[in-house]
């Protein structure tokens, strides 16, 4: 046995031992399939240290990439966009853009696919190519399409899938808009975060069937989202839990903050909720990015203290929060009141004790997405 099999073998032991793997289709398609292959071009690992996140590059002739290869952990393949490992030499302080996602996460995902012979899937979000190739595998390259805006990184799945001896269908396009050509599909599942589930997503689906996605925000708390699809053109389902994290689709990052507004100005009064409602709880960050769903944050220090920003660039609504006397308070701006919206969802949420996340449940019609959780009231956002 190669060591690349051998890791390979281990990989799936661990994974299944987790309860990651709990069907024998996917462990043997896990068995198969070379993650390694993916991975030719290097990736990056993250540098210990102070101050702003830095990224490494590890090429294939690193004598631990093999291995690394093969651990359960997202390894990051391009950087900036357009940035790949053998651009590097050192350490690169920019964002990750493409990555290929740690193994346990993938095969949850195909689990929760629930797909079953003769499925015709599509994916949103080829990257590396490694869940593609083991949805070939379990399924057969002619069910399987996949699509990647980024021309580049599909180029390189393509390769990829190539020397496995995968040849799926392959799209470079807005992975947002689905691909008509080949609907209806049995099961969509995006491998990239979304603000909300397109609608084409349910329109190329066919009725019975199951999309399966990660709903973000720019507050950065997502859930996995399953739902089937009705004979109506809704879709229904609910969050999965587990806190699943995505990079968001391209076309949904949140905008740049460019110069921001005088915080001087607005209107102050004492807060209900201090900035903690953001960092220290996701589930309630949850909550909060649904009543202020294009919301960033932000802190910054003045005159000595502290300072939680909350803005949405595209309303120009804003709030600030500053510690005083033991609590805290809020000035807001714009044609909104954001920090008024998040108080409102977060304490109706926690009056209702609190529910996790998985109880939550979502519709998407063609007017849009609604999020809902348990409640007397029957709060609803998104």
């Amino acid at each position: 046995m190669t060591q690349a099999n051998r890791l390979r073998a281990q990989l799936a032991k661990g994974l299944a031992q987790a309860g990651h793997l709990r069907t024998r289709q996917w462990r043997e398609a896990v068995e198969a399939v070379p993650r390694h292959e993916f991975l030719r071009t290097g990736f990056f690992v993250r540098e210990d240290g102070p101050g702003p996140t830095a990224w490494r590059p590890v090429m294939p002739d690193d004598d631990r990439w093999l291995e690394r290869a093969y651990e359960d952990e997202s390894l990051v393949t391009q950087i900036a966009g357009t940035i790949l490992p053998r651009d590097i030499r050192g350490a690169i302080m920019r964002a990750p853009t493409s990555s290929s996602t740690m193994p346990s996460l993938v095969v949850r995902m195909l689990e929760e696919l629930v797909v079953e012979d003769g499925n015709r899937v599509l994916e949103i979000g080829t990257g590396t190519g490694y869940s593609t190739a083991l949805l070939c595998h379990r399924l057969g390259d002619d069910l399987v399409t996949s699509v990647e805006v980024d021309q580049e990184v599909s180029g390189r799945a393509s390769t990829a899938l190539a020397a496995c001896t995968y040849d799926p269908e392959l799209v470079v396009g807005d992975g947002l808009s689905g691909h008509k050509g080949g609907a209806p599909y049995d099961r969509t599942i995006a491998t990239c975060g979304v603000l909300d589930i397109p609608w084409t997503w349910i329109e190329q689906t066919r009725s019975g069937g199951t999309v399966l996605a990660t709903v973000c925000g720019w507050l950065y708390s997502s859930e996995l989202a399953r739902l089937t699809v009705h004979g109506d053109a809704t879709a229904t389902g609910r969050l999965l839990g587990g806190q699943v994290s995505f990079m968001l689709a391209r076309p949904q990052l949140p905008p740049p903050l460019g110069l921001l507004p005088d915080f001087a100005g607005g209107e102050e009064r004492r807060a209900v909720l201090g900035p903690d409602a953001l960092t220290a709880d996701w589930a309630a960050r949850f909550v909060a990015q649904l009543a202020a769903p294009r919301a960033q944050q932000f802190s910054m220090a003045d005159g000595g203290r502290s300072e939680h920003v909350l803005i949405d660039v595209g309303s120009g609504a804003w709030a600030v929060l500053r510690e005083a006397g033991g609590g805290w308070t809020v000035r807001q701006g714009g044609p909104a009141r954001i920090w008024d919206a998040v108080e409102e969802y977060v304490v109706r949420w926690r009056s209702d004790g609190a529910p996790g996340l998985e109880r939550f449940e979502i519709t998407v019609t063609p007017d849009g997405q609604s999020i809902t959780w348990p409640s007397r009231r029957g709060l609803s956002g998104g």
